[in-house]
């Protein structure tokens, strides 16, 4: 994905340099305003790939630490549903629910 990027970057790069030679020769203005917003749309690229590297390993962290805190959580749910006395409960409320009026 790295090199993808890197060779996307790099063709958005060699393009305004084309754009803004071309612009030099010809002296024209939007020629130039073109390869400058293909140059920013290169360091837009970059930047974005970066913020983006840095929340998914953000998010990635914050899961792995709620895995880590509440896991004990869910093997003791597991092991409610297991017993009897859980389905005993859920009967009386059951029970109590159709109950008529």
């Amino acid at each position: 994905m790295t090199f993808l990027i890197i060779a996307i970057v790099s063709g958005l790069v060699i393009w305004a340099l084309r754009l803004m030679d071309r612009a030099v020769v010809s002296q024209e203005f939007s020629l130039m305003l073109a390869g400058f917003l293909v140059a920013s749309a290169a360091a837009a690229m970059v930047g974005v790939y970066f913020l983006m590297g840095d929340y998914i390993l953000y998010v990635n962290q914050g899961a792995r630490l709620y895995q880590e805190q509440y896991s004990s959580g869910f093997i003791m749910l597991d092991e409610q549903i297991a017993s009897d006395q859980w389905l005993e409960s859920d009967l009386n409320v059951l029970d109590i629910a159709n109950l008529p009026k």
